[in-house]
């Protein structure tokens, strides 16, 4: 039975995760928060699922590539410092990074980039997201992965395309900008909509997160799908093969 170690087993996905491993089949081989022995962990691990901080993350790369333990980094708010480094432990170890485990969520990228792509510039993309009123980090990672994915529909880098935090007179729209736009109120698990806008007509993908449930369910999947895989870095789309 393949055994799961958990990063940031203390906040709210590690707590979900670890009440649903039994259910997905799998064992818990035990769960670290701040401060604890991530080496440790990673030793009597088949493999990890991160949801800490991105400032842990360089300490749980290194545990999971000294013991050549597979990971799963759910955790949110990386910059680009910790692509460097995720890059790096993917050439020895295979590692899944995404800004969402949801399995509806992955199905939602899919068909925004397949969406991009084939409708082409001459249609705005705008994407809004709500979550509860703790949450740290705008745009959400899932609003990120999201604009990645039109992005990459349309050939370029987020990067040089994305548009947030309109305030004041800001101008016309830039053609061909990919916009963000952030909601934060009450108990929100995840609400993310996709809005490809043309003359006179719109579409607008859209995915609703009832419980937090389905985000522990993907990881957990995506965990079993990740042990014995080659050293490289995955996606969520690998698990559905997409």
């Amino acid at each position: 039975m393949t055994s799961i170690g958990i990063l940031g087993s203390e906040g709210r996905m590690g707590r979900a995760i670890a009440s649903l491993i039994e259910d997905a089949g799998l064992r818990l081989a035990g769960g670290i928060d701040r401060g604890g022995d991530a080496e440790a962990l990673a030793e009597k691990s088949d493999v990890l699922i991160d949801f800490s901080t991105p400032d842990a993350l360089e300490a749980h790369l290194a545990a999971a590539v000294a013991n050549a333990t597979p990971i799963v980094i759910g955790t949110t708010g990386l910059e680009e410092r910790h692509h460097w480094l995720i890059d790096e432990a993917a050439s020895e170890i295979a590692v899944l990074q995404t800004g969402n485990t949801s399995l509806g969520v992955t199905m939602l990228a899919h068909l925004v980039r397949d969406a991009a792509a084939r409708l082409g510039n001459d249609w705005d993309i705008e994407i809004v997201e709500t979550h509860h009123r703790d949450k740290v980090d705008a745009p959400s990672g899932t609003a990120l992965l999201l604009g990645e994915a039109a992005a990459a529909g349309r050939g370029i880098a987020l990067a040089d395309a994305s548009e947030r935090g309109r305030d004041g007179h800001t101008g016309a729209r830039t053609r061909g900008a990919i916009g963000f736009a952030s909601l934060r109120g009450g108990t929100v698990a995840g609400d993310h909509s996709v809005a490809l806008l043309g003359d006179g007509e719109r579409i607008v993908l859209s995915h609703v997160a009832e419980s937090r449930d389905i985000f522990a369910r993907g990881a957990l999947r995506a965990a079993a799908w990740l042990v014995g895989r080659p050293a490289a870095r995955y996606d969520m789309q690998s698990v559905l093969d997409l």
